[in-house]
């Protein structure tokens, strides 16, 4: 007797759930290598785009969106706080052997920001799936900034803890932020290849152009990037006319 998902799941699917493997191996080489783990979030964050890709060409499932918050909350939620908690606690060298108001804090900040990244998933997969704009900072790209950070270097305890500690409200915030248009999703589709493939070429620079680029997103884009994305629609309205 076959499974119940043979002939009611798409390829687009297949790749939502190999999305959600990701981000248990990720959770898992964190402890072993911190690296390794932060290159296999941003992988997970191109198959998220991917499933999007494949779904737009070959044709949705009913069950899609839910797979897609689903397997988000293992490679968005959980594995980027993982992340955060091993990187803050190995600098701040906590050990596990008492409980210590400092592997309290660290703890509650990560809890949270697994938290308010399953609630902003579920607002979105409820109210913003159909729009051309979200609100709050999408989960995956908190996910990629962490783990562009940590490729790039950047990973003073005390600072990573903040940023985890700040997606904890941006993730659920009012704020709007719009789609990107498909040229710029696949310049940063490029960069955030460079970042998995080569993270330590000429000084890392794709993991820090990568970093620059979400941060400029996530600061930029809800007051500037509406006027540009409009200006370009037009244009490419009346090139095609």
């Amino acid at each position: 007797m076959l499974p119940r998902f043979v002939g009611r799941l798409g390829i687009a699917d297949a790749v939502t759930i190999a999305n959600a493997g990701l981000g248990f191996v990720a959770v898992v080489i964190a402890f072993v290598d911190i690296g390794l783990a932060a290159r296999l979030i941003l992988l997970a964050a191109i198959a998220d785009g991917l499933d999007g890709i494949l779904a737009r060409r070959y044709g949705g499932t009913d069950a899609g969106p839910y797979l897609d918050s689903l397997a988000d909350v293992a490679s968005f939620a959980v594995a980027p706080a993982v992340l955060a908690f091993v990187v803050v606690t190995d600098g701040l060298e906590i050990g596990f052997d008492a409980v210590t108001g400092e592997l309290l804090l660290v703890t509650g900040v990560c809890a949270l920001f697994v938290a308010m990244a399953v609630t902003r998933l579920g607002m979105y997969t409820a109210y913003d799936v159909s729009g051309d704009y979200t609100e709050g900072i999408q989960t995956t790209l908190a996910a990629t900034i962490l783990g562009a950070a940590i490729l790039a270097g950047e990973t003073q305890p005390w600072l990573v803890l903040a940023v985890t500690g700040a997606f904890c409200y941006l993730m659920v915030s009012r704020v709007q932020y719009p789609d990107l248009l498909a040229r710029d999703a696949g310049i940063m589709g490029v960069v955030h290849a460079l970042a998995i493939l080569v993270p330590t070429f000429a000084g890392r620079t794709f993991p820090y152009a990568l970093l620059t680029l979400g941060i400029a997103y996530m600061l930029l884009s809800p007051w500037f990037y509406w006027g540009e994305r409009e200006r370009r629609t037009e244009a490419e309205l009346h090139g095609n006319a």
